[in-house]
């Protein structure tokens, strides 16, 4: 009898032991000894923590918009407060904190040697004279500084790409979550209308819009915005037409509650994690788009500075000074790889499949 009662208490005491377990081992929480719930924002933002390849995408992102940020006061707030008389007293000017700190990235700087190499090598044009610490990625076809474009270009990528993402997000998601919900007739429209959209070629599509409203940045964001509608849309569709038969859905429209609630309450609520994965990996690819555009001629305009547009100047010049194309790739290439990283790291967090 003695030894069933401490074998029974041995039993319980392992029992509670597990239940004060910690969360990275056995998906309970340490704080309260109850079991952690595998899915909701906190679960998500704990798994994030722990994907190295996760964290090191969120850095760059974090950095790259640190730097848009700034860009953005700099070029274009500093730009319309120079309109009020007040801070137009003060100094306040475009790009001021450039040239207090650096030099202009539209003007060429005075007495500026043109396709200068970086800091410290040397090319065709200057095969004696290493480029110095005053220009430490070298100077542009105009005497400017490269790695100062490089800053203010930061805001050109980042801005389009996550306006233009949001663009097709938020339309995708309606689109598909309509579309789903109802099927039929509805289902029927809207998604032949997406896949009309799908067959027309992606840059083709996109210069035609922007050929017929205008070549410019909002423009660009509209229209490569428009064009990934259908993938936001099929994503979400797929998964609202399971989420529509479930018991929740089933009681809330037995309970009388509108269509137009349960689709925002309920159905794109259980149905939105492969959206956001998506959205997080569109940002990239729609920089690389907006990049090609400006490539071509049809994004940024000069002297704006942008990446494409750094990118277009420098192929007639990648023989004398290599380097003035390879930076601005360089840079395209490691926000892309950023947004993708993250984007890796949120799908693993978000997959309830993937055991963590």
């Amino acid at each position: 009898m003695a030894q069933d009662t401490s074998s029974s208490t041995s039993t319980s005491n392992r029992t509670q032991q597990s239940w004060r377990g910690t969360t990275s081992e056995d998906g309970f929480d340490a704080a309260d000894g109850q079991p952690e719930a595998r899915v909701g924002l906190r679960y998500t933002l704990s798994q994030v923590r722990r994907d190295p390849t996760a964290l090191l995408g969120l850095a760059i992102i974090g950095f790259t918009t640190t730097v848009a940020f700034v860009a953005f006061v700099d070029s274009i707030v500093f730009d319309v407060l120079a309109d009020v008389a007040f801070f137009a007293d003060l100094g306040v000017r475009q790009y001021v904190l450039a040239e207090a700190v650096w030099y202009n990235p539209v003007n060429d700087p005075d007495n500026a040697e043109i396709l200068l190499p970086p800091v410290g090598m040397t090319n065709e044009l200057y095969p004696n004279q290493p480029g110095t610490l005053a220009h430490p990625l070298g100077t542009d076809h105009r005497g400017r500084d490269i790695l100062a474009r490089l800053f203010y270009g930061t805001r050109i990528a980042m801005v389009v790409g996550i306006v233009s993402t949001g663009i097709a997000m938020v339309l995708g998601t309606l689109v598909g979550s309509v579309a789903g919900y109802y099927g039929g007739r509805i289902d029927d429209a809207l998604m032949r209308a997406a896949e009309v959209l799908f067959a027309i070629p992606f840059l083709v599509l996109v210069i035609a819009f922007m050929t017929a409203f205008g070549r410019n940045l909002t423009f660009a964001m509209v229209g490569v915005g428009i064009a990934t509608i259908p993938t936001f849309a099929r994503l979400i569709r797929s998964r609202v037409l399971s989420v529509r038969e479930e018991d929740f859905v089933e009681a809330a429209r037995a309970a009388g509650v509108r269509d137009r609630n349960i689709i925002l309450r309920h159905v794109i609520p259980n149905s939105f994690a492969p959206v956001l994965v998506q959205a997080t990996l569109q940002v990239g690819i729609n920089i690389l788009i907006i990049a090609g555009l400006s490539f071509l001629g049809y994004g940024a305009q000069p002297p704006t500075p942008s990446w494409g547009q750094m990118l277009s100047a420098s192929r007639n010049y990648m023989l004398p000074n290599p380097w003035f194309s390879i930076w601005p790739g360089i840079a395209i290439l490691v926000t892309v790889v950023g947004f993708n990283l993250l984007g890796d790291g949120l799908r693993d967090a978000l997959d309830p499949r993937i055991n963590n």
